[in-house]
């Protein structure tokens, strides 16, 4: 698969098999993740992997009550599937995958939080050129990042979490969803 055609036809999955991935096909994911541009040539990034299902549903719980919380602070209505994850209790922000990577930095440089979404697309292109689905789930950030969870995770201080995304294996097939034409401010 070209680089052009993988960019085209990834899309967020939502509905995934039970098929845990293994260790060698996120070993790939991770090492084409690492091959993404970095300033300064810093390389802040770190992974977590998440395969156990209690664990995973302790970070689904917790990214719920967040965003619960950020949904009620902003004034905001559901009616779209990420606003109502939180209303549903036995819903999971991680859509049934079997694998959470998160991409953590070190926070003490400049750029890295460019740095670690520059990777994140790396793997996500590289999950859609295997045959897998992957979906960011934004929603998460704040809950892996609080105390509790970056105790469990083993997170050192000074790193946070930057991009939680779930891999596996899609339950169907779904296509691209159209996209806007560039919006061009300036062309001088």
């Amino acid at each position: 698969m070209s680089v052009v055609a993988a960019i085209y036809g990834r899309h967020s999955v939502r509905n995934y098999t039970p098929e845990q991935l293994d260790r060698n096909t996120i070993n790939v994911l991770l090492a084409a993740a690492v091959r993404a541009p970095t300033a300064i040539h810093k390389e802040p990034w770190a992974f977590v992997v998440v395969q156990d299902a209690a664990l995973l549903r302790r970070i689904s719980d917790c990214a719920k009550a967040f965003l619960s919380q950020e949904i009620h602070h902003a004034g905001l209505h559901t009616g779209s599937h990420a606003l109502d994850t939180p209303a549903s209790s036995d819903a999971s922000v991680f859509y049934s995958a079997s694998t959470l990577i998160v991409i953590c930095a070190d926070t003490t440089g400049a750029f890295f939080t460019a740095d670690c979404w520059l990777a994140a697309e790396n793997l996500m292109l590289a999950a859609h050129a295997r045959g897998l689905g992957a979906c960011v789930i934004g929603c998460a950030v704040s809950a892996l990042n609080s105390a509790e969870l970056k105790a469990e995770l083993g997170l050192p201080v000074g790193t946070t979490a930057i991009a939680p995304i779930i891999v596996g294996v899609p339950a169907d097939e779904t296509s691209p969803t159209e996209r806007k034409e560039p919006r061009i401010l300036a062309w001088k």
